[in-house]
C-alpha cells in the first residue's frame, strides 16, 4: 500500500479523518497524508495531529468553486498512487470525492460508517442502505479505494503533539475551470448546530399542538440540552426550522442523552441516533418500535410525564 489520503473542507471534519486515517495507516504500515487548502500554518497543524505529509493546495480566488482543486488532486493521485483516499461527506466534499473517482477511474463508497482492514490487506467500508433496514459491507477491486465519510461518524483526534514532523509540499498550480462563484449567501439558522449537542429531547407526532413545544423546551432546559424534532414536525407542520429535524435525509447526532417525546421510532428516524449514547423514550404505545432500541422507556402520556420530569429535575438541581 502506497498511503492513506484525507481530504476535507472544513478543520473539524480533517481531524476526524485523521482518527480513522491514522488507524488504517498503522494497520497497513503506510504514511497518512492530509489536504490543506491553501494554509502552511494549518498544514503544521495537520502534522502535530498525526499526518506524516500535507499537501498545500493553492488559495482560491472568490469566484472559485472547491471543486477547481479537483484535477491538481486527480494529477497529485496519479503521481503518489496512494491507495486509500477518503473524503468529508460534505455537499461540496461529496462532489470533489465523485470527481476524483471519475478522474482516477476507481470506486467510491459514499456514506461510509464504518472502516476496516480485512484480512486481504483490502479497505472494508460499511454503510447503511434501505433506509437503515441493512447493513452494506463493500471492498473496491480498483485502486485507490475511495470513500466518503459522513461528519461525526469518526471522533476527531484531540492529542496534539508538537514535537511531530512531517512533509509539508504545495501542490499545483491550478487550472481554469468555467464554473464561476457568482454570490456566497450564508443560509439562514433559526436554531444552533444539534449535531454538537450533549442532551437532546426530540420531539414527534406524538405532541398535538405546536404550542405544546414548550413542555418539551422546558425538559430542554433543565437538562442544559437542545430541543429537536422528527421530519414530518420540520418539513409538513413547519413547527421548528429544517436544521433541527433528525433521521436518514437530516441530522445525524451523537448526544450523550436523547429523549424522544411521542415518537413512534421509524427506521427514518432511528438511523439518525443509532450514535446516542442513551436513548430514553416516552410514548403511550408499549409496542412503539422506538422501545427496541431505547436504553431506558417510559410507557405513558407526555403530557403528564414531562411535566413531571421537568419538575423533579429541577428539584434535584437544587438540592
Amino acid at each position: 500500500m502506497a498511503g492513506v489520503w484525507v481530504f476535507a473542507e472544513n478543520y473539524d471534519y480533517c481531524l476526524e479523518l485523521l482518527q480513522i486515517g491514522r488507524s488504517l495507516a498503522d494497520k497497513t504500515g503506510v504514511q497518512l497524508t492530509a489536504f490543506a487548502c491553501g494554509d502552511k500554518g494549518i498544514g503544521q497543524q495537520y502534522i502535530y495531529y498525526g499526518a506524516d505529509q500535507v499537501f498545500i493546495l493553492p488559495p482560491l480566488a472568490e469566484d472559485q468553486p472547491l471543486g477547481t482543486y479537483v484535477p491538481a488532486i486527480v494529477e497529485a493521485a496519479r503521481q503518489e498512487d496512494p491507495d486509500i483516499i477518503l473524503c468529508a461527506a460534505t455537499l461540496r466534499g461529496k462532489e470533489i470525492a465523485a470527481r476524483v473517482a471519475a478522474g482516477l477511474n476507481t470506486g467510491l463508497c459514499s456514506e461510509c460508517i464504518a472502516l476496516a482492514i480485512n484480512s486481504d490487506n483490502k479497505l472494508e467500508m460499511k454503510r447503511v442502505i434501505y433506509g437503515g433496514a441493512a447493513m452494506q459491507t463493500l471492498t473496491c477491486k480498483t485502486r485507490p479505494q475511495m470513500a466518503t465519510i459522513p461528519p461525526h461518524t469518526f471522533t476527531p483526534v484531540t492529542e496534539l503533539d508538537d514535537t511531530r514532523s512531517g512533509i509539508i509540499k504545495e501542490i499545483g498550480p491550478i487550472s481554469s475551470t468555467p464554473v464561476k462563484v457568482l454570490a456566497k449567501k450564508p443560509r439562514a439558522k433559526e436554531s444552533g448546530d444539534i449535531t454538537r449537542s450533549r442532551v437532546l429531547v426530540c420531539v414527534g407526532r406524538g405532541v398535538e399542538k405546536e404550542g405544546d413545544l414548550k413542555l418539551a423546551g422546558d425538559l430542554a432546559e433543565t437538562l442544559g440540552g437542545d430541543l429537536a424534532c422528527t421530519r414530518p414536525i420540520a418539513e409538513e407542520l413547519h413547527w421548528m426550522p429544517q436544521e433541527t429535524y433528525i433521521g436518514l435525509s437530516g441530522q445525524k447526532v451523537k448526544p450523550e442523552l436523547y429523549i424522544g417525546l411521542g415518537i413512534s421510532g421509524q427506521i427514518q428516524h432511528t438511523t439518525g441516533i443509532r450514535d446516542a449514547r442513551v436513548i430514553c423514550s416516552i410514548n403511550k404505545d408499549e409496542d412503539a418500535p422506538i422501545f427496541k432500541i431505547s436504553d431506558y422507556g417510559i410507557v405513558g402520556d407526555l403530557y403528564e410525564v414531562v411535566p413531571f420530569l421537568s419538575q423533579e429535575l429541577a428539584r434535584l438541581k437544587k438540592k
